[in-house]
């Protein structure tokens, strides 16, 4: 059964209720017993198993498809350079282990 959040108009309360989806939306706040009405809240979609990647998105890329050239755009301005230097690299490389 879904849970559904409320708030009430008059108090301010917020509350959630595990209803049915069959029953009726609740109208009457528990506590002052004025009128309340549903908080429509995000849900969080976590898909796990095989198939699923952080990287997984459409491609929009034409470039994939056999029989069509990859445009180029020349009207993008140059690049400027920095004023800040380079980062040096964050971690030193780690040494390999000993073979046996």
């Amino acid at each position: 059964m879904p849970t559904y959040s409320y708030k009430c108009e008059e108090c301010g309360i917020s509350f959630e209720r595990i209803q049915r989806f069959s029953d009726d939306p609740l109208t009457t706040c528990p506590e002052c017993n004025g009128p309340v009405h549903r908080v429509i809240c995000p849900v969080g979609i976590v898909f796990k198993g095989s198939g699923f990647y952080v990287t997984d998105h459409r491609n929009n890329s034409t470039a994939t498809l056999p029989g069509t050239k990859k445009h180029t755009d020349d009207s993008k301005p140059a690049e400027t350079p920095s004023a800040e230097p380079a980062a040096a690299p964050a971690s030193s490389p780690k040494p390999e282990p000993p073979r046996p």
